[in-house]
């Protein structure tokens, strides 16, 4: 009994073709796990700007609260400014300094720049003094 060729012809889409190192490769086989990486790497890459935000936020409501102490302690002293923190801490009968999100204590700048009355910083998220990350 005689073969016979096929005399079918197939037509082939570009991405059926038949061969080629990504087929021997089976990349087809591994997208839902690149496609899953992905996705995780995303979410991750936002619950870190998050986090960031966050420290950012509760930070600035730290400076908020220092500022109405700050601003009770000039009434109540004529003006003058505090010698730092541990004054308006003996005052108001706190126990600590204040602190930013990241753990490391506010500065305060008495008198502020500008002809502002005080300036009360974070050095922000990496720590670093006068960086461009800080927050006022």
């Amino acid at each position: 009994m005689a073969r016979r060729r096929s005399t079918e012809r197939h037509t082939f889409f570009p991405w059926e073709k038949r061969g080629g190192i990504l087929r021997r490769l089976k990349v087809h086989e591994a997208r839902p796990f690149m496609l899953v990486a992905v996705v995780l790497s995303l979410m991750v890459l936002v619950g870190m700007r998050e986090r960031r935000d966050a420290g950012i936020r509760r930070t600035r409501a730290a400076i908020l609260n220092v500022r109405a102490a700050l601003d009770a302690y000039l009434a109540e002293h004529d003006g003058a400014c505090p010698p730092g923190f541990e004054a308006l801490v003996n005052e108001r009968g706190t126990d600590a300094p204040p602190l930013d999100a990241w753990g490391r204590p506010l500065r305060l700048l008495c008198p502020g720049r500008d002809r502002a009355r005080y300036d009360v910083s974070s050095n922000g998220p990496d720590g670093k003094s006068g960086g461009l990350d800080r927050i006022e």
